[in-house]
């Protein structure tokens, strides 16, 4: 019995059949049926152990053994105490003994959803209705169901059927309008509100009413007539709530009819409200019609002169000026800044650099407001006005994040160290010392400068989630999770509270920093960590689906739904999708079975490579142990924390525990390259106008040897980035593998030839590796890509790959350190081979001419014998403070 009802509810077969061979239980006299209500009764107040002991009672009797009722809310009660196999084994003989059960299926319904198996529980609540088609609960849980699943079909018309039964309830109109809504059908869902609004009470003031005349607005804005929008919108005015949503959506609708006098009073009277506003400004702009520099600019004059505190329209005109009326305006505008201490004015102004004039124009005038500062004490030559030392402070501080952006990083150093004498006491100059050492490539200096600024301020949580990051850049975990243990719950390890709370900022960085260190397990598992948050927001939507109908935040709703399609295209799951990929892929080139056996044979040479891997086990033991260690201590904290609300709540018991992240097994998968794919799946979905997204899935499926599904990420890569540099590594590979490839049947080779873009049509990959090298011969990320393809398809020229890769001429674009470092670890990885191996301590010393402060091109003795001078000197450092505190 029990197989063939799984076979039922996999194919979804009829039980009208079924239902004449075992026929329903007979009803229980009223004792029984009263004790089944009290069972009734403690599941929905979760006194969970005294519905166990009235199920007992039931169940004890030789007469009822086998009520199916019975037995199926059994086990929704070990469901809930988490004893899952038991659970199901009670609601599978319950469903046995009674097919034609309602509750049964009801109940198996919600034991499915309760495992996020959302397709069985949709076909268990149907089944249930089979049986009794108006129960109202069974339609409820199945809509939630099917607008979880986006079953928009299936949710119009359940709710349909909710609101033929419950005409009179709010919920039955809004649901039925808004599954009229989702599926656009506009015409239809405007009917449904129209004739709802009519029912309802017009106080003077009614929140609630005033979100359903702008849900509705919005649905006939969503159909495209925008003239009846405007037209309800202003019907309505009155009875909406919300002022500044009424005026911005109306300003708007303004704008797209040409009404651009009316539109142009309400962004004045908008503007009142928040001259702060940027968009208003913009809308502004439109509505005057103002289209030239001069005609913007007196907008904006108007407004300085209305409101001279804002700082909006003296800040946007800095856009779009240029010559001496740009000069005057952005030094006024600087000036008063650096006057006020203004931290933030560097990333304010920003946006300006992007035009080479304006940032030679900054550039010009904080150099002179500098000189004459230290000759004058003032912005002017003349010397007057006087200006107070502060304004020196920040103009330090300015110019040392002008030169770490245009990469002069030992000027932004002295200028820093400067700002640090004149004023030992301000956080800002130790954050920006440390982000210059960052960015010049020395890690652990910045760590070192971060920490400093935290100790000065311990109460300060983003200074702390500063360092914490910057320790995590260096690869310092345990640091970082210590940092951040400050101001998480006390008694629980701070790397569990973090993901608790969802701190996926921290788990990407640390998901990277393992990467580098090499701990494959351990970055996987962060991965998976932040993508179970995505599900479980995902999963979030159940709490609101039922809840904005009741409080009638249907804008907000229909945003959430939208959002929620689209969650996974976040940046931090394409950030942490990325990590994934790139893992397991390096996991299918080279097994971590096949690393060790090899480091037994070689254990004799052991370079500083070797070394570093055998320095990062020894951690890794010893953090796993202090991991158990945690864990034990938190599961006895948890007992403790149980036994002390026992009294409270008896019944309940611990939640059952999610699927454990187990490192060495995440290291070690069976199928690397399937568990790559299920993290590009959503990505290919959501991302797929991002280059990234493509190249990742070229890798995965060169790998596969799937030529067809290559080709179509190349096509799409070419759509959404002709030019990108890794693209044109992939078109070469590809054709590489087509052409040397003995697998590939001559039908399929027919196919992909009549599929080639036009570009790629008749050409080979040295030939396009070739013209693409001419191309960008002064590129040299190009160059180092142009190498890695060379090297790849034709060995024999290793020799100029290396050459290629490594020149470091000073015309090259792009020589920067980031590209430097790149070449360093593909010599080091092999990516050239021996001779690329060979090549990569010459290469290190040309590079360390260039970057000298950067760690990655330092000998290891030079980098500890800096550590202990640099340790002596902050010795010595605090020993003087501490005399001079004295």
């Amino acid at each position: 019995k029990l197989i063939l009802l799984d076979s039922l509810l996999q194919e979804n077969r009829t039980l009208t059949e079924l239902g004449t061979i075992m026929p329903s239980n007979v009803t229980l006299p009223p004792k029984e049926n009263a004790l089944f209500k009290r069972i009734l009764k403690c599941y929905e107040q979760k006194q969970y152990k005294n519905g166990l002991k009235f199920a007992k009672q039931i169940l004890t009797n030789p007469k009822f053994s086998e009520h199916g009722e019975t037995q199926a809310m059994k086990g929704l009660i070990l469901n809930c105490l988490g004893r899952k196999e038991e659970a199901y084994d009670h609601v599978r003989r319950g469903l046995t003994n009674d097919l034609k059960s309602h509750v049964c299926w009801h109940v198996y319904g919600l034991l499915q959803r309760s495992d996020k198996k959302y397709a069985e529980a949709i076909k268990c609540y149907r089944n249930a209705l089979k049986w009794d088609k108006d129960n109202i609960q069974i339609l409820r849980d199945l809509s939630l169901l099917q607008i979880q699943m986006r079953d928009l079909e299936g949710y119009k018309e359940t709710r349909h059927q909710l609101f033929q039964l419950r005409p009179t309830q709010r919920a039955s109109w809004i649901g039925f309008a808004m599954s009229y809504h989702l599926m656009e059908d506009f015409e239809m869902a405007l009917k449904i509100l129209e004739e709802f609004r009519k029912t309802q009470k017009k106080p003077t003031y009614d929140y609630e009413y005033s979100e359903l005349l702008l849900y509705q607005n919005m649905v006939i804005r969503e159909s495209g007539d925008v003239d009846a929008a405007l037209s309800h919108l202003e019907l309505y005015e009155q009875a909406i709530c919300d002022k500044i949503t009424f005026k911005e959506t109306k300003g708007r609708y303004l704008l797209q009819l040409g009404r651009l006098k009316e539109a142009e009073s309400l962004y004045v009277e908008l503007l009142k409200r928040n001259p702060e506003n940027h968009e208003y400004y913009k809308q502004l702009e439109v509505a005057r019609e103002a289209n030239t520099s001069e005609e913007k600019l007196a907008i904006y004059v108007e407004y300085q002169e209305k409101f001279p505190r804002a700082q909006a329209p003296k800040r946007l005109p800095l856009n779009f000026l240029t010559g001496a009326e740009l000069e005057t305006r952005l030094s006024t505008y600087i000036r008063a800044a650096l006057r006020k201490g203004v931290p933030p004015l560097f990333v304010d102004l920003r946006p300006l650099y992007l035009v080479p004039e304006k940032f030679q124009l900054i550039e010009t005038l904080l150099t002179s407001f500098l000189d004459n500062q230290l000759k004058v004490s003032s912005f002017e030559s003349s010397g007057s006005p006087q200006e107070s030392p502060t304004s020196l402070l920040w103009t330090y501080y300015f110019l040392s994040q002008h030169y770490d952006y245009k990469s002069d990083y030992q000027g932004a150093l002295d200028l820093v160290n400067t700002a640090i004498e004149h004023t030992p006491t301000l956080i800002e100059l130790f954050t920006l010392k440390g982000k210059i050492y960052k960015h010049a490539g020395d890690p652990e200096e910045a760590v070192k400068w971060l920490d400093e600024a935290q100790s000065m301020d311990t109460a300060d949580r983003y200074i702390n989630c500063k360092a914490a990051k910057y320790m995590l850049r260096a690869n310092k975990v345990a640091e970082a999770e210590a940092m951040c243990g400050k101001f998480t719950r006390e008694g629980v390890p701070a790397m569990d509270n973090l993901n608790e709370m969802q701190c996926m900022w921290f788990q990407s960085e640390c998901a990277l920093a393992y990467q580098r260190l090499g701990q494959f397990g351990e970055s996987l598992k962060k991965c998976s960590e932040i993508d179970r948050h995505f599900t479980e927001i995902i999963e979030d939507q159940f709490d609101f689906h039922t809840y904005c109908m009741r409080k009638m935040t249907l804008k907000a709703y229909v945003d959430l739904l939208r959002l929620e399609n689209q969650l996974r295209s976040h940046k931090f799951y394409e950030k942490t999708a990325a990590v994934a990929i790139k893992t397991y892929i390096r996991l299918h080139d080279k097994p971590l079975q096949e690393a060790d056996s090899n480091n037994d044979k070689n254990c004799d040479e052991l370079d500083p490579s070797e070394l570093k891997k055998r320095k990062n086990k020894a951690k890794k033991a010893k953090r796993k142990a202090e991991q158990e260690k945690a864990m034990a201590e938190q599961d006895k904290k948890r007992k403790e924390l149980h036994n002390k609300n026992k009294k409270k709540n008896e019944e309940e018991l611990d939640s059952p525990a999610k699927d454990e992240l187990i490192p060495e097994k995440l290291e070690r998968p069976e199928e690397p390259l399937e568990e790559a794919a299920r993290f590009l799946t959503p990505l290919l979905t959501l991302a797929t106008n991002n280059i990234n997204t493509h190249l990742l899935a070229f890798e995965i499926y060169l790998r596969k040897g799937k030529v067809l599904l290559m080709l179509r990420s190349i096509k799409q890569g070419l759509v959404v980035d002709p030019t990108n540099y890794q693209l044109q590594s992939c078109i070469g590979r590809f054709l590489h593998f087509v052409a040397t490839s003995s697998t590939i049947p001559d039908e399929l080779k027919k196919v992909l030839r009549s599929s080639l873009p036009p570009t790629l049509e008749g050409k080979t990959c040295s030939e396009l590796n070739t013209d693409f090298l001419a191309k960008h011969k002064e590129e040299l990320p190009a160059q180092v890509i142009g190498a890695r393809v060379l090297a790849a398809v034709e060995p024999k020229r290793m020799e100029e790959a290396v050459k290629m890769a490594t020149q470091l001429d000073p015309s090259l674009i792009n020589r920067n350190l980031e590209t430097c470092r790149e070449v360093l670890e593909l010599l080091n990885q092999g990516d050239f081979g021996v001779l690329g191996k060979n090549s990569a301590e010459k290469y290190k010393e040309a590079c360390r001419e260039i970057f000298p402060i950067a760690k990655c091109f330092k000998n290891i003795l030079v980098v500890v014998s800096e550590k202990e001078v640099t340790n002596n000197l902050s010795n010595q450092t605090s020993s003087q403070e501490r005399d001079i505190e004295s």
